[in-house]
């Protein structure tokens, strides 16, 4: 059996380790700067320039992305629709986590990526996923790594409706692209601010 010195050991770590798992999945305190988002969020920057350097997808863009699916909650999921103006009813999606995946996008980009352990609630996997998108989308729709606006509304309409510009009659969706392309180009200039300061940190911790 544990002595009481064991016991209060034990429990301070399950503390810690409870402490930490909830501090892990609180959304950033600043959403809309990324320097901050990366300074706060350790191990965040390193995934998000490891999916950079694989996909060749910007991280502003991906961050930017993020933002808009999920304001970087890893649970999020679509607000539940209302009967009779109330009564809470089914969610109009099964989409999901950081990236708002839907379920069968996400299988998909979990064989295609081989990365069939991969959860949406896990930001390392999230924004892996939106690289992987983005590669797709600059393949499939033949849209530039850097542009957001468009490269959102593939996200969006999937690959197949931006190919038919399912978007032409949509004007909110137009907006709110806009809105994503302006987080990116936002998220660049407050990025080149600090990236050098972000890799010596990743280096650092690399080593150690």
């Amino acid at each position: 059996m544990l002595n009481n010195k064991n016991k209060l050991s034990t429990l301070f770590l399950l503390l810690c380790t409870g402490l930490a798992a909830g501090c892990a999945t609180n959304p950033p305190s600043n959403p809309g700067d990324i320097c901050s988002i990366f300074r706060e969020k350790k191990g965040w920057y390193g995934k998000a320039k490891d999916a950079e350097e694989k996909w060749g997808s910007p991280i502003p863009t991906m961050m930017a992305v993020l933002h808009q699916e999920s304001r970087f909650v890893h649970d999020a999921r679509p607000p539940r629709t209302k009967i009779l103006g109330f009564i809470p009813g089914p969610r109009p999606s099964d989409a999901y986590g950081y990236p708002q995946a839907l379920d069968s996008t996400w299988r998909s980009y979990q064989r295609a990526a081989s990365r069939y352990g991969a959860d949406r609630d896990d930001f390392g996997d999230a924004i892996d996923f939106v690289g992987w998108y983005n590669n797709t989308s600059q393949r499939q729709c033949r849209i530039r790594p850097d542009d957001t606006y468009h490269l959102y509304l593939a996200y969006h309409e999937g690959h197949g409706g931006f190919n038919r510009r399912t978007f032409r009659s949509k004007s909110w969706l137009k907006k709110v692209s806009h809105k994503v392309s302006a987080q990116a180009q936002t998220y660049q200039r407050q990025l080149a601010s600090c990236e050098s300061s972000l890799k010596r940190r990743k280096k650092f911790l690399g080593i150690f």
